[in-house]
């Protein structure tokens, strides 16, 4: 494999962590991908195919990805790393019939539950490596789902 492509395969990791840049944002760069998350489900919500297929693959290339950026920043579950706020964000509203009002409620659910990280969702940001950094937005993201339900 040529140089150039090696160098690349980094580059592209840390592209998908941060959704194309958006996690370099200074502030609240959680909430800027959970909007990027719910501007993709505006996007994909006609087709629940394509949701389910963009959750699995949000969840496959964010743990690649997040392991990788892990390794370029340095720490765990680095603050540029957005990919799971995005995948998040599909969960929750996932097979949801709402609106775009009832989409911003889900919005505000999922980062309350982001940002409280209820049991189990703080263990499994223990996990290692990228699994970590998307399984607690999973389940944030779950939790939303059922909040969003409720109400």
């Amino acid at each position: 494999m040529a140089d150039s492509e090696k160098g690349s395969r980094p580059l592209f990791a840390l592209a998908i962590a941060t959704v194309f840049g958006i996690g370099y944002v200074p502030v609240a760069p959680g909430t800027f991908g959970s909007i990027a998350g719910l501007l993709l489900w505006m996007a994909l919500r006609e087709s629940t195919v394509v949701q389910a297929a963009a959750i699995v693959a949000l969840l496959v290339l964010g743990s690649v990805a997040g392991n990788m950026a892990e390794h370029h920043f340095g720490g765990t579950d680095p603050r540029q790393v957005i990919i799971d706020e995005v995948m998040g964000m599909l969960i929750t509203l996932f097979l949801n019939p709402v609106g775009l009002k009832g989409a911003f409620v889900g919005f505000l659910f999922f980062r309350a539950t982001d940002v409280i990280k209820p049991y189990p969702a703080n263990r499994l940001e223990r996990l290692p490596g990228g699994i970590g950094v998307m399984a607690d937005d999973a389940m944030a993201g779950i939790y939303a789902n059922l909040a969003l339900r409720a109400v």
